[in-house]
This record gives C-alpha cells, structure tokens and sequence, in this order.
C-alpha cells in the first residue's frame, strides 16, 4: 500500500481503528520502505490493534507471535514433528527399508513443525502477511538478538535444511510496552512509534467507534471518568481498551450515563487490581462521577 496518508487513515477507519496523522505517516512509510515498525505505549492504547486492523486493511493474514519470557527457536521459529519421525522411523524399520537415505528424510520439510516467524519468511501468500511480533520486551536479550538476522536480512537458518529467504518481505510490527529497555541494534532495524494515552475528544471518538451502540454521551462521561483514574496512584494505569470495555459493559447493562452505584458495580471492567479499586474508591466515586458528568452534575444521582 503505498497510498496517501489520508487514505491509510481512511482505511483504517473502516476497520474501526482510528489512527493519528503521526501513526498513518510512519505506517505508510514502513509500508513504502518494507521496514519493520515498533510501536511502544503503555498497555491497553491500542498498540496490537494496529496490526489487526491493518492486516485487514491489506487484506493479508495476520501471523502473531506472542513473546514471553523464556520463548526460544523452537517456539518462535520451528521444531520437529517428532512423533511422527518415530512412526516413520518405525515405518522404515517394519518394512526393512531403512537406509541412510531414507533417514535423512527424517529432517526434512515434511516434518518440519512450522512456527510463525517460519510462516511469515517462507509463505505461498498471494499478499505479503502481516507479522505481529507481540510484547517483544518480554522476551530476553538472547531471543531479541536472535531477531536481528530476521530484521536486517529477512532469512531464517534452518541447518537442517539450509537458509530460507522471504521472497516478499512480510510486514512486520513490533510492539513494547516497555518493560524493559530494548537494545539499540533492534531499534535501529525498525522505524519507531510511540502511541500515548489520547486526549479526551480523540478517546470519545474511538469509543464511539469501536462500541457504536453507545451514545456520545455516555461515551464522553466514561472517558472522562478514566481520565480521572489515570491521575490517581494507581499501580496499573487503564488503557482506551479498558475504557472500550466499560462502555460496553454499561451498554449491555442498559445505561445511558454514568451512575455512582453502577460505576462501583462496574469497576472491575476499568482497574484490574484490587489495590487499584481501594485507590479509586477512597477518591470517592461519587465526587469522580461528578467531576465525569461535568459543571452542575451534583446530584443529579440521588438514587
């Protein structure tokens, strides 16, 4: 996609992701360039939908690989099928056929168990796929320089079988939340974009569009209400994606403005500590609600 910045915002729009000018330039210059592109935020801004929707968008598959810590070659690249080597294997030996050249079969693709950085650098895809690589600083230092050869070169070495290379590069998008610090070889490998908590108008819009039975309203109250929950000392701070969830929780619930007895009811969909909750609750959530509904909204929820 090498289509105006407008466009690609458009575009993204129809898939109900509302993208920023800076987000639609740099995505359309990774696009243009076939570079890699790490998005960094906090958790919950909307960092993994951006792959999601733009997957759509080019109408490409989306391969997501999941970091954690620990993850190693053999969950993020390949393995081997090795039950069904040993009914091979088993096979061979029934019938008295194996040879030398019958087990060397035994590491060929036919048993090669592919994971998906192998899916996204050797695919038959009529587009290009779209490679999520998830929460990267999750991963340790060992498996980040791993990814180095894959970034710059776009081949795995599989040494079995040999060097594969893409035959069109994947698009790729790399996401932190910044839990720890990503070494300067990876981040020079990719163009960088950091996505922060939207203001007030830009969260009711993509609240609006993302929950499209909600009133703006509603909408406007939620997010204000969480703007206040973001000020406050609480250990995890809440995304648009908490605040997307509430909203629809308070929709299923038939509600059409913010209420302190439903808020209470409901925060568990906002916090997901229980030391958050205490934090909001000795804040007060009526005196929060209030200050949500805006100027003359006291008591206006007596029941």
């Amino acid at each position: 996609m090498t289509a105006p910045v407008e466009d690609i915002a458009g575009a993204l729009r129809g898939e109900a992701y509302l993208a920023d000018r800076g987000l639609a330039t740099v995505l359309r210059v990774a696009l243009r360039l076939g570079k890699p592109l790490l998005l960094e935020g906090e958790a919950g801004v909307g960092k993994t939908e951006v792959a999601k929707a733009l997957a759509r968008v080019l109408e490409a598959r989306l391969i997501r690989l999941q970091c954690y810590e620990g993850i190693d070659v053999a969950h993020a690249l390949y393995d081997w099928n090795y039950a069904r080597q040993m009914l091979y294997i088993r096979t061979l030996e029934a019938a008295h056929t194996a040879g030398a050249d019958a087990m060397d079969q035994l590491f060929g693709p036919e048993f090669l168990v592919r994971r998906p950085l192998l899916e996204a650098i050797d695919n038959d895809d009529a587009r290009p796929p779209v490679l999520l690589i998830d929460e990267i600083d999750r991963a340790d230092d060992e498996f980040e320089a791993f990814l180095l050869e894959l970034l710059s070169d776009f081949q795995v070495t599989v040494p079995e079988i040999g060097t594969l290379s893409a035959r069109r590069r994947p698009v790729v998008l790399l996401t932190s939340n910044r839990t720890r610090d990503l070494h300067d070889a990876l981040k020079r490998r990719c163009l960088y974009h950091w996505i922060g908590h939207p203001s007030l108008e830009r969260e009711v819009a993509i609240v609006t569009l993302r929950v499209p039975d909600a009133s703006e309203r509603l909408a406007r109250q939620a997010a204000a209400f969480v703007a206040r929950v973001r000020g406050l000392d609480v250990a995890k701070t809440p995304g648009v994606a908490e605040t997307i969830d509430w909203v629809e929780a308070l929709v299923s619930l038939g509600e059409t403005e913010l209420r302190p007895d439903v808020v209470d009811d409901t925060l568990g969909a906002v916090v997901k500590y229980h030391e958050d909750l205490e934090r909001v609750r000795e804040a007060g959530v009526p005196e929060l609600v209030s200050a949500a509904l805006g100027p003359g909204a006291s008591g206006r929820h007596a029941r």
